[in-house]
């Protein structure tokens, strides 16, 4: 077999698998719109590509930094109109996500809510809607909050949809993650959607971790199982 024709034959393979599979997601996701379906179905093959380019995929670690500002001194309003107080939270991890639902990244919904049912008993898990790349999240905080337990079955809690780069309103709670001088050692803001923030149970920022890392990945399982 000649080098095109097999080559035809693997781009002629990988069509018809992505093409199921589209048509899989598809009756599957009666309340997705026709881009959030295709993102739903691209998700895996922008997983594989970023990780193969290491693109979205920088990772940052402090154990150590002891913040200067207590991070159970924070609260955030949440997308039913109440309000998070952190300091209800201590003696558990917490994974903060700014999150989106017109993202490639979207379906990494599905991957929290699983860590979540995993480790519920000491991980808290926190999604941060967020319109600030490419204005991906458009929606009310009702039309989130609806998008996240039909389409995901979502059980943590979602906050009101608000900003997380270091602009004006930014929210509290990412001043916070993104200052050096109240956390203790990071300044760096998320770099796009589904970026994650891990704070153990002593309320210090352990570790930040790009979107292109999954939360089922290997990096965040082993952050969240070595206390």
């Amino acid at each position: 077999m000649n080098r095109l024709k097999k080559t035809s034959l693997i781009l002629l393979a990988i069509f018809t698998v992505f093409a199921g599979y589209t048509i899989y997601v598809n009756r599957h996701s009666n309340n997705m719109n026709t881009k959030q379906k295709v993102l739903k179905a691209v998700y895996p093959m922008l997983m594989w590509a970023t990780k193969l380019a290491g693109a979205n995929s920088t990772i940052l670690t402090n154990e150590k930094a002891t913040p200067a500002v207590s991070f159970y001194s924070l609260q955030a309003a949440t997308n039913d109109g109440g309000t998070l107080d952190f300091s209800t939270l201590k003696g558990k991890q917490i994974l903060l996500v700014n999150t989106a639902s017109d993202c490639g990244y979207t379906d990494q919904y599905a991957d929290l809510e699983t860590l979540y049912q995993q480790y519920k008993n000491t991980v808290e898990i926190i999604a941060f809607p967020a319109n600030d790349f490419k204005e991906q999240e458009k929606g009310t905080d009702e039309e989130i909050g609806a998008f996240c337990k039909k389409n995901y079955g979502v059980t943590f809690p979602i906050m009101a949809r608000s900003v997380v780069m270091k602009l004006a309103g930014q929210n509290p709670v990412f001043q916070w993650l993104t200052n050096a001088a109240s956390n203790g050692w990071n300044s760096k803001a998320p770099s796009w959607n589904f970026s994650k923030y891990l704070i153990n149970e002593k309320g210090q920022l352990t570790h930040y971790f790009d979107p292109s890392i999954s939360p089922l990945s290997k990096e965040i399982r082993e952050a969240i199982s070595n206390k």
